[in-house]
Order: structure tokens, then sequence, then C-alpha cells
């Protein structure tokens, strides 16, 4: 676990605003710019913003947190300046769209291992699932805001 901004305080993650919190997300896998396209659709308060892991600030972001920034095996929520990662990640994200999708965090009473496995079979298994893009999700003009990168 690093310290809260820990990115702040490394010289390879680019300065990026953190007033907000940020989804990393593999750009290129439809399941997953398919929960960036729920988000946006959701997220009223328009509290976050999103990167795709595939820019050089979410693979800064990849390494600095110990994971290989060439395989996307989570998104990557930093709220307040922590990381959250598979279950517990996914979790906070969809809570945050507030009601009713912060029923969610029924979910936490799941032990965490059990939850993280479910999550990374899923992830393992995404680009089965829902497949690979062609071409990048782009984000209307006025949702273009909201993207780092």
């Amino acid at each position: 676990m690093r310290a809260d901004y820990s990115y702040r305080n490394d010289a390879a993650v680019p300065d990026f605003p953190d007033d907000r919190p940020l989804i990393v997300f593999d750009g290129e896998c439809v399941f997953c710019s398919a929960w960036v396209q729920f988000a946006l659709k959701h997220d009223k308060r328009q509290r976050y913003r999103f990167l795709a892991a595939q820019t050089p600030l979410g693979e800064a972001l990849y390494r600095h947190y110990g994971l290989n920034e060439r395989d996307y095996e989570t998104n990557i929520l930093i709220e307040d300046g922590r990381a959250f990662f598979k279950s517990d990640g996914s979790i906070r994200m969809v809570a945050g769209l507030g009601a009713p999708w912060s029923a969610v965090r029924i979910f936490r009473l799941l032990p965490r291992k059990l939850a993280d496995r479910l999550y990374e079979f899923v992830a393992r298994n995404r680009l089965k699932i829902a497949g690979r893009r062609a071409s990048c999700f782009v984000p209307t003009k006025a949702q273009r805001d909201r993207f780092l990168g």
C-alpha cells in the first residue's frame, strides 16, 4: 500500500488534476469502454474523470502502482490520492454514482479474496466476453473535459 498522493512524488508520473476521482481503464477493451459509457451516463454529479490506460499518464500510473502497464488486469480508481483496484475499486466506482447504484456496497460483505477472484475471472475473460475495439471510444464534445490524456 502506497501513501496517499504518492504519485505526486514520482518523477515518472506526469502531473495531472487530482481534485476529482480518476478512473483509469483499458481503452481498447469493449467491456471497459462500455463501463465508462455507463459511468458517464449515470454520473449525474460529474464527479469522475477518465483516463485510458494506453496513454503515457495511464502507463505511468500502472507502473507506479506495480502493475503491468501492458496487461490491464484491473481498472484503477484514484480518489483523494488513494488508489483502489479490482473489486474494491469497482465497488467504490459504482457506489460513487449515487442512488440507486450505491446499493452495490452490499458486495463489500463478500470476503475480499472471493470478490477479487470474481473480478479477476471477469478481467481475464473480458476480451473473450466483449472483444477488443477496432477503434477507441470517442467521447462527445460535451464529455471531453472529463477525460485526461
